[in-house]
């Protein structure tokens, strides 16, 4: 690749976390609220995503139930990516749109937080996942890509990053879920380490 390439990658990457933040920094905060207010009254993150967001949920849910910026306890937080017999047997019997929505109903709790992961808005096992957390009474945050797609409107927080290009949602994705886990330090853990 040419260096004016990389530049421009680069450039497309800048301009797109600029627009996203300046039309979501309040929905952000309140992302923020819902997690830190569930993780403080004992409640548990579930996460859920396909390909590069099973990946974020996985790398998200590490940083709660280890460390992200300061020590703290660890906090309960469920990556449904992770258990291949489960994902096995539920998509065997079920079907692949319900592996998630089946782990939602076995493990969530009302005021437990799910962190619904599609790039499209539209993957429907993640929005079968969405509508067993709405019907368990569990909060839902979207990390989602393009117009949002279904998933939208179906959640309490939609932090909607509008660009057809996967690579630069996720990009996105993972810098807003490092700010709720650098959030969940200042609210559960106090000051930063020096």
């Amino acid at each position: 690749m040419r260096p004016d390439e990389i530049r421009a990658i680069a450039d497309e990457h800048q301009e797109t976390v600029r627009e996203f933040f300046a039309r979501n920094a309040e929905e952000i905060a309140r992302a923020e609220g819902l997690l830190t207010s569930s993780l403080a009254r004992g409640g548990t993150v579930l996460l859920c995503g396909n390909g590069g967001s099973a990946a974020d949920a996985q790398h998200l849910a590490a940083e709660l139930t280890g460390r992200f910026l300061r020590e703290r306890p660890g906090l309960p937080a469920v990556a449904l990516t992770t258990d291949s017999s489960a994902l096995t047997a539920i998509g065997n019997d079920y079907g692949f749109d319900r592996i998630f929505a089946r782990q939602v109903e076995a493990l969530g709790r009302p005021g437990d937080v799910l962190i619904a992961i599609t790039t499209s808005g539209s993957s429907l096992n993640v929005l079968q996942a969405i509508h067993a957390a709405r019907a368990r009474q569990l909060s839902v945050i979207g990390l989602l890509g393009r117009d949002g797609g279904a998933a939208r409107a179906l959640c309490d927080v939609a932090l909607v990053v509008e660009s057809g290009v996967t690579a630069r949602v996720q990009e996105v994705h993972i810098l807003v879920g490092h700010i709720l886990c650098e959030a969940v330090d200042r609210v559960l853990a106090g000051p930063r380490e020096e």
